[in-house]
């Protein structure tokens, strides 16, 4: 009778132990996780500054401003619906342009400016980098072959 009550013990500590580890994962990912919002979701919902999210979209023609250093870009990101503005200060990737889908991450500051730390520009599934021009993709043998 000893023995199954300590087991039975035993399978109560490790059932705790796993639910407690359980809870601790998903509170981390909680604080850590960056959710995606488009500009309506940021316009009716608000998002509190320094919250890190991912603003997705599209480039609004004509707001793309590059600043006097160089590196910092200042445009305005649209769903169709709502537009908001956002910053960037790096090397933006090469697909990055008006009129083209992009997914930022980042944080809005006090002001409701949205500023991104990493711009992902989307491209469609005929994209080809500028290093494999020239090249065909074969899809069922996955080979690239210069074109003839």
């Amino acid at each position: 009778m000893k023995a199954k009550h300590q087991r039975l013990i035993l399978a109560l500590a490790a059932l705790v132990a796993i639910i407690g580890a359980g809870l601790l994962a998903v509170s981390a990912l909680k604080d850590e996780a960056a959710y995606f919002y488009a500009p309506a979701d940021v316009k009716a919902k608000g998002v509190e500054p320094g919250k890190a999210i991912r603003l997705g979209g599209m480039v609004v023609g004509g707001s793309l401003k590059r600043a006097a250093d160089g590196v910092t870009i200042r445009f305005d990101v649209t769903d169709g619906k709502a537009t908001v503005p956002a910053m960037f200060s790096g090397i933006a990737p090469d697909l990055f342009k008006e009129g083209s889908g992009v997914v930022a991450e980042g944080s809005f500051d006090a002001k409701g400016t949205f500023i991104a730390t990493n711009l992902l520009a989307k491209h469609d599934e005929r994209y080809m980098p500028r290093e494999l021009e020239g090249m065909n993709y074969n899809a069922s043998t996955h080979e690239m072959k210069a074109e003839q």
